[in-house]
């Protein structure tokens, strides 16, 4: 899916730690461009991130929390095209191309083998989305042969369908979208999902479809960083601590989530 760049947030002088080359400060870190905090996300995740469709830019939760955190750190942030969800994690590893990824990410131990993650920022659970008009509603009942279970590709909601719905067929999709129009038009019998955005289809766009189990996952959601860039992570997350006691990162979930997460 196809995005303009998008400029969010304020402030365009670069903070004195950081630098588009290595320096031997202790709180320096790299940047792509001087200046400006490069974001990457995959923007089929809404209210977190989604094309918007007058302007094409990327709008969502996600891209008002890297904004604020620019503005903390004195940097202006930058997104580039949306990217497929299951190539952003070795995009952050090669580095190069984006400081962040900004994009529902959940913090797991394996992603953690291959980049840094920020401290959470948002808690999140799975959920399993049927047709209102599904007779198979259950984990039991769609734990079985025949039916075809989605999630996005990448996504710890795949990991949950396939470690828990063994019976069933999985099916990877590219993003949620996809999933939730699959179970909208018959194709696919259930998309497990992560809750917000799960809530966030059936109420807004797909009303023949129902949340029929929410899953206790306990997940949460971080920033991912590459590992050759741990000053970024520490900026950040000073940033983060400062959005939260201010009281900005409130004022963000309430207009993304109509309350505070």
């Amino acid at each position: 899916m196809a995005a303009a760049v998008m400029l969010a947030g304020c402030g365009n002088s670069s903070s004195p730690s950081s630098s588009s080359s290595s320096s031997s400060s202790d709180d320096s870190y790299t940047l792509v461009t001087d200046g400006k905090l490069t974001c990457i996300c995959n923007a089929a995740f809404p209210p977190f991130e989604s094309i918007d469709e007058n302007t094409r830019e990327i709008k969502g939760f996600d891209v008002d929390l890297a904004a604020a955190l620019a503005d903390k750190m004195g940097l202006e942030s930058t997104w580039l095209p949306s990217q497929q969800f299951d190539s952003i994690v070795p995009l952050i590893k090669q580095g190069g191309k984006a400081d962040i990824a900004v994009t529902g990410m959940t913090i797991t131990d394996e992603r953690k083998k291959e980049i840094d993650f920020t401290d959470p920022y948002l808690d999140s659970n799975q959920a399993i989305v049927v047709a209102k008009t599904a007779t198979a509603t259950t984990e039991e009942e769609l734990d079985v042969a025949g039916k075809k279970i989605c999630a996005q590709s990448g996504t710890t909601g795949g990991d949950w369908a396939q470690e828990n719905l063994t019976k069933a067929t999985y099916v990877p999709c590219d993003d949620f979208v996809q999933c939730f129009a699959g179970v909208s038009t018959g194709l696919y019998d259930a998309a497990v999902c992560d809750l917000p955005v799960s809530e966030n289809m059936v109420n807004n766009s797909y009303s023949d479809l129902t949340i029929s189990v929410q899953i206790p996952t306990g997940e949460q959601y971080g920033i991912a960083v590459s590992k050759d860039n741990p000053n970024l992570t520490k900026a950040l997350n000073k940033a983060l601590s400062e959005i939260k006691e201010d009281g900005t990162l409130d004022d963000i979930e309430v207009k993304w989530f109509g309350t505070t997460i």
